[in-house]
């Protein structure tokens, strides 16, 4: 039975919960209904949405809380409910292999985006190494690490950030020392 509180409806904290898909799968139907018949619900629903949607594009680290807070509730529930905790599971973080693609240049994969064709990894050279002429098909970002790195007349030094524009190209790319930087970058952009 929902009481109205002003302009708010009392149920207002279920449609939240069905909002962000946070009910229990037996109070859906019943959410579902009452949404459908309260104006109210379906204003608040509304007004949500664009929010949860936003949510979609976060990482699930933003998302997820720590694992200190999921135990400390864990605990908390478990005495609160006379049961056993359900502690959460240490995750592990696999490292990726470092790849070679080229002589003298390694690649460290870390996220990929097929639809708007982006990848970011960590890019290794060797002293000496230089990557070929290319021209960005897209944005290319470039963190630098360690190490030098020349992009043709310009030197970057650790901490140092490089902004390619689509359609830019570089003649040019090569280190001396050696480096290891972080690279975000397009998977269409052409060699020459």
């Amino acid at each position: 039975m929902s009481t109205s509180h002003g302009n708010r409806c009392g149920q207002s904290e279920v449609t939240c919960a069905y909002a962000l898909q946070a009910l229990p799968a037996g109070e859906i139907t019943a959410a579902e209904a009452h949404i459908a018949a309260c104006p109210d619900c379906q204003r608040e629903l509304e007004g949500l949405r664009p929010v949860v949607d936003r949510f979609v594009s976060w990482p699930t680290d933003v998302l997820r809380p720590t694992t200190s807070l999921q135990a400390r509730l864990a605990l908390r529930i478990a005495d609160e409910t006379g049961e056993q905790p359900v502690l959460p599971s240490g995750r592990q973080w696999s490292e990726p292999d470092w790849e070679q693609v080229a002589p003298g240049i390694e690649c460290k994969l870390l996220a990929t985006d097929p639809d708007r064709h982006r990848v970011s990894m960590l890019v290794r050279l060797a002293p000496g190494a230089s990557y070929p002429a290319h021209t960005h098909a897209g944005v290319e970002e470039l963190h630098l690490l360690d190490g030098e790195l020349w992009i043709d007349e310009r030197k970057l030094f650790p901490g140092d950030y490089n902004y390619g524009a689509p359609g830019a190209g570089d003649e040019r790319v090569w280190s001396e020392t050696g480096c290891t930087c972080v690279l975000i970058t397009s998977t269409k952009d052409t060699l020459r």
